[in-house]
C-alpha cells in the first residue's frame, strides 16, 4: 500500500508553512532561515520621491550586463602569481631514474670503440672470445681479420662476424655472438639545473638519468620544455618534458663521451588552479597557447563546467568566465591565471529511505521534487508504518543545529568563566561552577545532532523540497516507551493507554537525584521534542528527564537549562552536569 493511502491525501499540504515544521533545532536562531536579501535602510529613488527627499528622475532600465553570456561569474579578489606555483612534472625527479643505469643491451645500440663483443665458432672452426672493439671502430677475428663494426646495432654484428668467419669456413660452422658491455661515458649537465656537473653512465643511459644525477631542473628557473642534448657544438636532440609527462614519449639519443645536457631558461608561465588533480605552473613553448592545448596539460577533476580567466593585456586588465566548450578557442598568454570550476549543479539528487517500506533504498529525484513525490513512489506495510510520524534527517540542518550548540556553548563559557567574583566566597563557588562548565562542554562538544527535519505534525505532512542527500525516515510502529535520561533504571516498556508520565519513570526506579522533575520531555517518532505536560504519550514516544542546573545562580542555572534542552532536542541525549 503506498504512504499517500495511508495518510489522508488532503492533509498534504503543498504549501511550505513554517507553523507546520519544526527543525529538530528549536533554538536555531530566526536570522538561519533562508529569507530574501534586502537593504532596510535603503531607499528606492520612488521612495524617496515619495518622502519628498529627491527630485524626480528618470530611471535608465537598460541591463548593463549580459549575465546569461557565460562572461560573468564568482572572481576572487587576487590573481595568482605563477612563480608561487610548483611546476608540472615537479615530482619528476625524485630519485627515481639515477639509480636505473642502462646495460647497453637495447636492440638499437650502436657499437663504438671501447665496446665489447663475445665471439663464438664451433665445428669445422673454433673460436671462443672477448674481442674488442679499436680505436678504429674493428674487431679482430683469428683467421679472417679485421672487421668493422662501429656504428652497427648488436643484430647487424651478429651477421657481419657470421659472413665474415663462414666466408673462409663455408661448411659446418655454427657461429654465436653477444655484446659483452659498452664503454661508459661521462655526460655534462648544466644550465638551469640543481647541480651542474660531469656524471658518469652508459651510452644507452636517458636522458632523465643524467638529469636526475644532477639533482633534476631548477624548479624556479629551469625549463621542462627547452632541453638540448649537445655534441662537438652541434644539437644533437632536443627535448620537451611535457610530451613525456603526458604521452610518455622522449627522445632516445645514444650518448658519447664528453656530450653536454643544457637546461635552458624557463618559459613564459601561466597558473592553473581551481578544480584540478593539483595546481600548477605551466610552460608555454611560445608567447601563448590555445585554451584546448591547455586542457590537454591540464587533469581536470569530472564535473568542470566553466572556466575563469584572469590576465593582463595591453588595454587593461581581464577577468572572463566562460563555459567549458567556449573555453578551447581562447588564447592564453604569460601570466595569465586560468581557474577550473565545477559550476552548474546537478538536475538529479539523490533521496535515501530507510524504515518501514518496500521496493529501493535510494531514490534518483529531479532537482525540483517534493515529498509527496516520493511518498507516492513507496509501498508501505499496511498496518505496520508510522506514517504520521515521517521525518527527515538532513545534512544542513545537521550544520544549523552543530552550528548553534557551538554557539551557545562559546558564549557560556565566555560569559561565566571570564566573570569577576566580588568576594572570596563568591570566587571559591565559581572556581567549583567553572569546574563543570568547563566538563559540561567537553561532553557537549563531542554529541553530534541528528539534523532530524520534522515534516509530520498535527496530521499533516508538509509538502517540502527535497534536497541532495535527505533521509527520509518512514517509522515501523511501535508498541513500546523508551524512559531514559535522570531515572535511575532507564529502559524501555511496553505501551499501556492510560498510563501518565509519572507511571513510566516510577516503572524505571523515579527520579535520580539530579533530576529536574519539572523539565520532562517527550521525543516523538518523527522527532518532535515536547513538554511533558502539554501532550497526550503515544507508543513509540520516548521520554526524557533532564538533569537540573547544579548553581544557585539563577542567571547560569537559566542558561545551562536552554543548552540542556537544546542538546536534548539536537541529539536526544540528557547532558548530565
Amino acid at each position: 500500500m503506498k504512504v499517500t493511502t495511508l495518510l489522508d491525501r488532503a492533509t498534504l499540504n503543498r504549501s511550505l508553512a513554517v507553523a507546520s515544521i519544526a527543525i529538530a533545532s528549536v533554538l536555531v536562531a530566526p536570522s538561519t532561515w533562508a529569507q530574501a536579501l534586502s537593504l532596510s535602510d535603503s531607499i528606492l529613488p520612488e521612495q524617496a520621491n515619495q518622502q519628498g527627499n529627491l527630485p524626480q528622475q528618470e530611471v535608465n532600465d537598460t541591463p548593463r550586463a549580459n549575465w546569461d553570456s557565460g562572461t560573468y561569474g564568482p572572481v576572487s579578489p587576487n590573481v595568482q602569481d605563477p612563480d608561487v606555483l610548483p611546476p608540472f612534472g615537479a615530482n619528476l625527479f625524485t630519485g627515481g631514474f639515477r639509480g636505473a643505469m642502462g646495460d647497453g643491451l637495447n636492440p638499437d645500440y650502436r657499437i663504438k670503440p671501447g665496446d665489447q663483443v663475445t665471439v663464438r665458432a664451433w665445428g669445422a672452426f673454433e673460436l671462443d672470445r672477448v674481442l674488442p672493439v679499436d680505436a678504429q671502430g674493428n674487431i679482430f677475428i683469428p683467421g679472417s681479420g679485421p672487421l668493422k663494426v662501429e656504428g652497427q646495432s648488436s643484430q647487424q654484428v651478429d651477421a657481419s662476424v657470421r659472413q665474415a668467419i663462414t666466408s673462409v669456413y663455408p661448411d659446418n660452422v655454427q657461429v654465436y655472438t653477444n655484446l659483452q658491455g659498452v664503454q661508459p661515458v661521462a655526460v655534462y649537465v648544466t644550465g638551469y639545473v640543481e647541480n651542474p656537473g660531469r656524471y658518469a653512465g652508459t651510452p644507452n643511459d636517458s636522458l632523465l638519468y643524467f638529469l636526475d644525477q644532477s639533482g633534476g631542473i631548477d624548479q624556479d628557473l629551469g625549463s621542462y620544455r627547452q632541453i638540448r642534448v649537445m655534441r662537438e657544438g652541434r644539437n644533437v636532440a632536443t627535448v620537451d618534458l611535457y610530451d613525456f609527462l603526458i604521452n610518455g614519449n622522449i627522445p632516445r639519443p645514444q650518448f658519447q663521451d664528453g656530450d653536454t645536457i643544457v637546461v635552458e631558461e624557463r618559459g613564459p608561465a601561466i597558473a592553473v588552479g581551481g578544480d584540478v588533480h593539483r595546481e600548477y605552473r605551466y610552460e608555454m613553448t611560445g608567447s601563448s597557447l590555445s585554451g584546448a592545448e591547455l586542457v590537454n596539460l591540464a587533469r581536470l577533476r569530472s564535473g568542470v563546467s566553466h572556466v575563469l580567466l584572469r590576465g593582463d593585456r595591453d588595454d587593461g586588465p581581464i577577468a572572463q568566465y566562460f563555459p567549458i566548450d567556449m573555453f578551447a578557442g581562447q588564447t592564453i598568454r604569460s601570466g595569465d591565471e586560468v581557474l577550473f570550476s565545477s559550476d552548474k549543479r546537478s538536475e538529479t539528487i539523490v533521496v535515501e529511505v530507510e524504515g518501514s517500506y518496500y521496493g529501493p533504498s535510494r531514490y534518483a529525484l529531479p532537482r525540483d521534487a517534493r515529498l509527496s513525490e516520493l511518498l507516492d513512489a513507496i509501498a508501505v506495510p499496511e498496518n505496520m508504518t508510522a506514517v504520521e510520524s515521517i521525518s527527515i534527517k538532513r545534512e544542513s540542518v545537521k550544520e544549523q543545529q552543530a552550528q548553534s550548540l557551538e554557539d551557545s556553548l562559546r558564549r557560556l563559557e565566555t560569559t561565566y568563566l571570564g566573570a569577576p567574583s566580588n568576594t572570596n566566597e563568591e570566587a571559591s563557588i565559581r572556581i567549583q561552577e567553572a569546574e563543570l562548565i568547563q566538563d559540561f562542554i567537553a561532553r557537549a562538544s563531542e554529541l553530534e545532532p541528528s539534523g532530524r527535519l520534522v515534516v509530520a505534525y498535527d496530521g499533516r505532512i508538509s509538502d517540502i523540497r527535497l534536497q541532495d542527500g535527505d533521509v527520509v525516515t518512514i517509522p515501523e510502529v511501535s508498541d513500546s516507551m523508551l524512559i531514559s535520561g535522570e531515572v535511575l533504571v532507564p529502559q524501555a516498556a511496553v505501551y499501556r493507554p492510560g498510563m501518565s508520565v509519572i507511571d513510566y519513570i516510577e516503572g524505571a526506579g523515579g527520579f535520580t537525584e539530579r533530576a529536574d522533575d519539572d523539565h520532562i520531555l517527550i521525543v516523538r517518532q518523527n522527532g518532535a521534542v515536547e513538554n511533558a505536560r502539554n501532550v497526550n504519550l503515544r507508543p513509540g514516544d520516548e521520554i526524557l528527564v533532564m538533569p537540573a542546573a547544579p548553581t544557585h545562580n539563577l542567571q547560569l542555572a537559566s542558561t545551562i537549562t536552554q543548552i540542556l534542552y537544546q542538546v536534548a532536542v539536537a541529539t536526544r541525549v540528557a547532558v548530565d552536569l
